[in-house]
Parts: structure tokens; C-alpha cells; sequence
């Protein structure tokens, strides 16, 4: 099928979606690490608009933002499918992936950085979109049944990145206690390849998301 290459940061969760649904799917791959405090031209030239990684390039195109370079792939090598079969599922799937992108990590880094007053009022809204991920996992080993599929991808960040955010954030949010759907399915997915393979050391994951949370925090403070 051709030449494949990812152009990714090994810290960056979108970067580790893109690996396990390669890895998952058998294709062989080329990683191009990303320094981006010091953009590539390559980068650059493959992701003119955002300027960001994930990019798969296949040979030669490239197709940027995680989500699309997961269908991408779930359409061009058909074996071990992501996505349901069944129309009704795969819209569900899209739209709990959406969810997660666009509510749950927004709102968790939303509840890291903030501080004084609004600190609290903004746990409370991430513990409230969690409460909604815990939910849709009841009952079910991984969010797509017994096996891992597109939307335990998406969601793949929180058993590994989310206790580094909870950290730097000072917060608790995800417990046994609280979310137990959840955490359990957190717990099983730790375990899974290939997601167990190509977790970044945690120490990495520290430092990686400390400047993003410095920068911001100073930002805030200079207002």
C-alpha cells in the first residue's frame, strides 16, 4: 500500500493514536520525530494550516488532525476495522470521538491551568464530562466491546496523560471511587497492545505538558 511515514512528537497523545491504529492494523511506518520548538520544513510544508502534529504522509500526501488520519487509515488498510460496521455505531463513535476532543480534553486542561476563584467551577465541570465518558463505558470491557476500537484510540490519553495533568493541576479527578466504568476500562486499556508498547515515559509526559502549563499560567498572571 505503499510508503508510510508520521511525522510526530512521542509525548503528544494525538502522535500515540496515530501508532497504535498503525500498529494495530499491521502497516509498517517510518517515524520522523518532531522537534517543535524548532519546526521542520517538512512539518511545515505538510501542515501549512496548523502548523502541528500528528501528519501521516502516504506516499507523499500528507493527511493532518488525528481524527481524520484515524479514518484515513481505517478506510485504506481494511483488516482489523476501527470504526463499527454498522452506520448508526460508526455516527455514534464520531460523535463520542468529538466529545472527547473538543469537551473532555478541553475541559480537563481547562481545569489544570486555572487558578484562584475559578479553579473549582472548572473541576466541576470536567468531573461532569467524565461522568459522561463513564457512563457511555458501563457495562463493556472497552468502549467498542471486547475489542479496542476507534473510540478507545481517542480516548486513550486518559490512563496514561491524564494523571500527569491531575498532577500538574493539582487536582483529582479520575478515582475508582467516582468513575469506576472508567477506571476500570483505564486500567484494561494499560494493559492492551499496542497501547502498552508506545506509551512515552511519564517523565516526558511531565515536562512536555509544564512548559504548555507555565506558558499559560503566565499568561493569565500578566493580564
Amino acid at each position: 500500500m505503499g510508503e508510510v511515514k508520521l511525522i510526530a512528537t512521542p509525548q503528544s497523545f494525538p502522535c500515540a493514536r496515530i501508532e497504535w491504529a498503525l500498529k494495530m492494523k499491521g502497516v509498517e511506518y517510518e517515524y520522523i520525530k518532531e522537534n517543535l520548538l524548532n519546526k521542520s520544513d517538512l512539518l511545515l510544508q505538510s501542515n501549512p494550516v496548523h502548523k502541528k502534529v500528528p501528519v501521516l504522509l502516504h506516499n507523499g500526501l500528507p493527511i493532518a488532525e488525528s481524527l481524520v488520519i484515524l479514518e484515513y487509515i481505517d478506510e485504506t488498510w481494511k483488516q482489523n476495522p476501527l470504526l463499527p460496521q454498522d452506520p448508526h455505531d460508526r455516527a455514534h463513535a464520531r460523535f463520542w470521538a468529538r466529545f472527547i476532543d473538543e469537551k473532555c480534553v478541553a475541559g480537563v486542561w481547562g481545569a489544570g491551568v486555572a487558578q484562584g476563584e475559578g479553579k473549582e467551577k472548572a473541576i466541576e465541570s470536567a468531573l461532569e464530562l467524565l461522568a459522561l465518558l463513564d457512563k457511555q463505558i458501563e457495562g463493556k470491557k472497552y468502549f467498542g466491546g471486547e475489542e479496542i476500537g476507534y473510540l478507545d484510540i481517542v480516548a486513550g490519553w486518559i490512563p496514561h496523560w491524564l494523571n500527569v495533568l491531575e498532577e500538574l493541576g493539582e487536582m483529582e479527578l479520575l478515582t475508582a471511587e467516582r468513575f469506576p466504568h472508567l477506571h476500570q476500562w483505564s486500567l484494561n486499556l494499560l494493559q492492551t497492545s499496542p497501547v502498552k508498547d508506545c506509551l512515552p515515559p511519564r517523565d516526558s509526559v511531565v515536562d512536555y505538558f509544564s512548559f504548555g502549563f507555565n506558558y499559560v499560567r503566565s499568561m493569565a498572571a500578566n493580564k
